[in-house]
């Protein structure tokens, strides 16, 4: 699902997106792509920052609130603070204009590939007051669920699934978003979902430890 007030860009995603084999819908306002959302519960949204009636961070905001659907974000904006304040509201990947389509449907490919567990994690990991379902996509804290955005979801996995090992800041860049060196992403990214992810966690967020100069790992003793 298409959240843009640009119609010509409306038009090159729909299209791009269909060529992939996708359903592509779109709403021109964040007022209408909130309504379009809560109705046909998309699997991804690309959601541009400046909107009409609602702007883009509000509508990612009670999206996020509301359900975990991956939210890719496109703004003209460069400036830092705007993508930092975009990530921190839940979106998931975040793609300045003029952007690249060929980019944008990487993107758009990993993070539904990356969304939808596979047979072999349909499994459930449990260590204090923690547990994570894999084939659900679904984390519980003492029975109670946690929401987390699908890419707090992937870097909690993939910490989880590397047994105590410490990985870097760029090895979790290329598992979670299939890094290319051409994609706007610094490695600054990582830190701020890591912060998201132990604010959600609670108790059970000292697991996941920092490690210097290297980046992070699970600790599950």
């Amino acid at each position: 699902m298409i959240i843009e007030d640009e119609k010509d860009i409306v038009r090159l995603l729909k299209y791009n997106l269909e060529k992939e084999g996708f359903v592509a819908m779109a709403a021109y306002d964040g007022e209408a792509g909130l309504d379009l959302a809560r109705k046909e519960k998309p699997d991804l949204i690309i959601l541009d920052l400046m909107l009409p009636k609602l702007d883009g961070m509000q509508v990612c905001r009670t999206l996020r609130q509301e359900s975990q659907v991956p939210i890719i974000m496109l703004t003209a904006k460069k400036e830092e603070i705007d993508r930092i304040v975009g990530l921190e509201l839940g979106a998931d990947d975040y793609v300045t204009k003029p952007f690249s389509v060929r980019e944008l449907m990487a993107r758009v490919k990993t993070i539904l590939r990356r969304s939808k567990p596979s047979s072999r994690e349909d499994k459930i990991f449990k260590v204090g007051i923690l547990e994570v379902d894999f084939s659900r996509y679904t984390v519980t804290i003492k029975g109670k669920p946690v929401a987390l955005s699908s890419k707090e979801f992937e870097f909690l996995k993939i910490l989880i699934q590397a047994n105590g090992k410490a990985l870097s800041r760029d090895q979790l860049l290329e598992q979670v978003w299939g890094h290319d060196p051409s994609f706007e992403i610094d490695t600054r990214t990582i830190d701020q979902h890591i912060a998201r992810l132990r604010d959600k966690l609670g108790p059970e967020a000292k697991r996941v430890i920092t490690v210097k100069n290297v980046g992070y790992r699970f600790d599950t003793e």
